[in-house]
């Protein structure tokens, strides 16, 4: 009976595709194409990796750069109030000094110049 099943299954797939299908159990074994694609898909994965820690690497040299602007910028504020100060000095000892001149300059109007 077994026998007499397997020739009709075997008769109707003549019949079908006009020659015998390929043994079911065949498609289980690995076949090339699936070892290229897992190949390639290794070889993505390693390229994927490598440019990840290409930009790991560009964003740890950007953070690094930023650090340093930072502390110049620190840096530089810290002059500019230094010189802001200063220059508030200078100012003030400056007004001092105008109004002083003034003061020379009125008590002497009127007066006449010394001659020698």
């Amino acid at each position: 009976m077994r026998d007499e099943l397997q020739r009709t299954v075997q008769d109707a797939q003549t019949h079908i595709s006009g020659s015998t299908l390929p043994d079911p159990d065949s498609f289980e074994e690995q076949d090339d194409y699936a070892a290229f694609e897992q190949e390639r898909q290794m070889e993505l994965m390693h390229e994927q990796d490598e440019q990840l820690d290409g930009v790991f690497r560009t964003v740890g040299n950007l953070r690094q750069q930023a650090d340093d602007m930072g502390r110049e910028l620190e840096e530089q504020g810290e002059l500019l109030d230094d010189v802001d100060q200063l220059a508030d000095r200078v100012g003030g000892k400056l007004q001092t000094g105008i109004k002083k001149v003034g003061w020379v300059i009125k008590k002497n109007e009127g007066k006449q110049p010394p001659t020698f």
